[in-house]
């Protein structure tokens, strides 16, 4: 062997035995930050409360995941909607063709004026789905135990009686009674349930609260009872907001309890104000990933 060739081997072995030292000494990779499990809770508001899927559209178009959801009274149908597996279009579709016949009938007693039997049959009947453990998506409904003031949470078992105990509107529909409970609408107790998200897995929960009106005019009963409770609702300690990473507001203050054929302006609010928050989810969800929220292009998390 030549020197020139000489030279040449002993250059090539010196430079592999440099990778090879390059390569156990190198510090190891760090693994991909993991995603933090994000929870959506839906607060309640009769027919405002469709514009939850105006804001759940935008979260699926974005590609921004719902590992976890949460509902109270009006949220939760829509919460079971959703984690039934139905698309957007097929529930909107649904809402638009949903009326009071369907989940209530005027029945006059001491403890409400009117029953909501017919949503116990819901689920089953429009959605396809019974229990809690049918559904695709983690879900947790909210009710209040009238005689505790306690939130009281279902997230096993029968999907029926839990939406109907969660939508419950105290004087409007008689309350329902659940092992020894008598269970009134969520909303009293738990307005948006942020605590119930976080309970069942939620690192990171998007809240969505639809605020009604307490300024109008009433024209019947169910009006007068409503803007009451807007009333408490306002001067209520929202320990929620507190608790929850971002907050949707659409401004669906000027809908009434019963419009649901105005579908398409609500589905319209949702949808607005969930783009607005986008940034700010986008930055929530950079912070719990610890990455800088630049390196999150829209419509990836």
């Amino acid at each position: 062997m030549t020197e020139s060739n000489t030279k040449k081997v002993l250059t090539w072995l010196q430079n592999a035995v440099g990778r090879v030292r390059e390569f156990a000494y190198a510090e190891p990779t760090a693994p991909p930050p993991e995603r933090p499990r994000i929870g959506v809770a839906l607060g309640g508001g009769f027919a405002r409360g469709i514009a939850h899927l105006g804001v759940l559209r935008v979260l699926q178009e974005e590609n921004i995941p719902v590992d976890v959801l949460t509902g109270t009274s009006a949220g939760a149908l829509l919460a079971i909607s959703y984690a039934s597996g139905h698309t957007i279009r097929e529930i909107e579709r649904q809402a638009r063709a949903t009326r009071f016949k369907d989940f209530g009938n005027w029945k006059l007693s001491w403890l409400g004026l009117a029953s909501n039997q017919k949503l116990e049959h819901y689920p089953r009947k429009f959605l396809g789905v019974t229990t809690f453990e049918d559904l695709k998506i983690p879900l947790a409904i909210a009710a209040t135990d009238l005689g505790s003031g306690e939130a009281v949470y279902f997230s096993h078992g029968q999907l029926g009686p839990a939406l109907r105990a969660s939508c419950a509107y105290p004087g409007m529909f008689v309350p329902v009674e659940i092992e020894g409970r008598m269970l009134v609408d969520g909303f009293l107790a738990a307005p948006v349930p942020v605590d119930a998200a976080r309970s069942i897995g939620a690192d990171l929960v998007i809240a969505v609260f639809l605020e009604a009106a307490n300024n109008r005019v009433p024209s019947s009963i169910v009006d007068v009872i409503g803007l009451s409770f807007a009333i408490l609702q306002r001067h209520a300690d929202l320990e929620w907001r507190a608790r929850a990473d971002i907050i949707i507001e659409p401004i669906v203050k000027d809908f009434l309890w019963d419009d649901f054929e105005k579908t398409t302006e609500l589905i319209a609010a949702g949808e607005a104000a969930a783009r607005a928050a986008l940034p700010k989810i986008r930055a929530a969800i950079a912070s719990k990933c610890g990455t800088e929220t630049s390196k999150i292009n829209p419509g990836q998390v």
